[in-house]
């Protein structure tokens, strides 16, 4: 039975909360981290974590902070040796992050001081990294600059120590097409680069005119085989869908799936008894309704199973996660004023 509830009520502390991400410590405890303050890229958002123990979220409490330089999309992660790591973005915009992290090693109870990652290694763009079967962690990253969006694979053999970069993975029709190139080049469309939250409107401006994906989730089906869906600019406008058979280190040409995507969020996770699944805004336009969509062919086809939200407003980027009890939690952006934590039993699939 599907169950819904908020992971706080209201921050006046911080009004505009988005991009939770979710995690299960070692102890059982769930763990969400988000951004918060007072819109989306103001110099005082923050990274903001709440505890869920005994099945009640506690007072959520500021974790990560820069004075006058925005924070981004946080994600948690916990490793093959029980730490658990926060990742999150500085910079003033999308194009400019620095990846940087926090980690714990008593469930989340207390954290280490912020790590910078080197220049070009960002970390994980919105969704979790995993651990690969020969031990690898693998974080799915992306950049965006002008009309130019592309996804990247970040890999690291050492516990997290370094980083190796594989891609670019870019979107079906991707630049490189000769003739086509010029003539995208030479439109004059204003456009921003990445998203950009407008004061006077109060809604954020994204990219819709070229072609792009960003922020892959991934899943290991067997030893050294991934997946990778990504989200597309509104000018593809599916879900996309690459393969690898080395670990991450080459890619299959990107396809688009039968799942319409408005240029929002998704993530997904590969559940225990070997199904995909997915939740993102499978609509053309808009970020409502939130659905929860299961594969049982990896990816290929999707088969809708449940609405978290249909009201109109945003209610996007999901974060999921399957737990030790293989119940399924996600969590999501409510209306921008709240987290919401949705827990779904594989029996609600069927």
């Amino acid at each position: 039975m599907l169950q819904i509830e908020p992971v706080f009520e209201h921050n006046p502390l911080a009004p505009s909360c988005h991009a939770s991400t979710v995690v299960e410590a070692p102890d059982g405890r769930l763990l969400c981290a988000w951004f918060a303050g007072t819109h989306e890229g103001h110099p005082d958002v923050a990274i903001w974590l709440a505890v869920c123990e005994g099945g009640r979220w506690g007072t959520p409490l500021k974790v990560a902070d820069v004075a006058g330089v925005p924070l981004w999309n946080p994600v948690l992660f916990r490793d093959a040796r029980d730490c658990l790591w926060l990742f999150y973005k500085i910079g003033p915009d999308v194009p400019s992050w620095t990846g940087a992290h926090l980690r714990s090693w008593d469930a989340g109870r207390t954290w280490s001081g912020p790590a910078l990652l080197p220049a070009g290694i960002t970390g994980p763009a919105k969704n979790k990294p995993i651990t690969l079967s020969n031990g690898e962690i693998a974080a799915g990253a992306s950049s965006e600059t002008w009309r130019s969006w592309s996804c990247w694979l970040e890999v690291s053999g050492d516990a997290g120590r370094t980083w190796r970069r594989y891609g670019p993975i870019t979107p079906p029709g991707e630049l490189g097409a000769g003739a086509d190139d010029a003539a995208e080049i030479a439109q004059v469309v204003p456009e921003v680069i990445s998203a950009k939250w407008d004061t006077t409107t109060r809604t954020l401006l994204i990219p819709q005119a070229h072609r792009g994906v960003i922020q892959p989730a991934l899943w290991e089906h067997a030893p050294g085989r991934l997946r990778m869906l990504m989200r597309p600019t509104r000018r593809i406008g599916r879900v996309c869908l690459t393969s690898s058979d080395d670990f991450g280190r080459t890619w299959s040409a990107v396809t688009v799936t039968p799942v319409p995507n408005p240029n929002s969020g998704l993530d997904a996770v590969r559940l225990v008894d070997g199904r995909v699944l997915l939740v993102c805004n499978p609509v053309p336009e808009g970020r409502s309704p939130l659905s929860v969509l299961v594969s049982g062919n990896n990816g290929e086809a999707w088969q809708h199973c449940a609405d978290l939200e249909i009201i109109p407003g945003e209610h996007s980027y999901p974060s999921v996660m399957q737990g030790r009890d293989r119940r399924i939690h996600v969590v999501y952006t409510y209306l921008r004023t709240q987290i919401k934590h949705a827990i779904l039993h594989p029996g609600d699939l069927d």
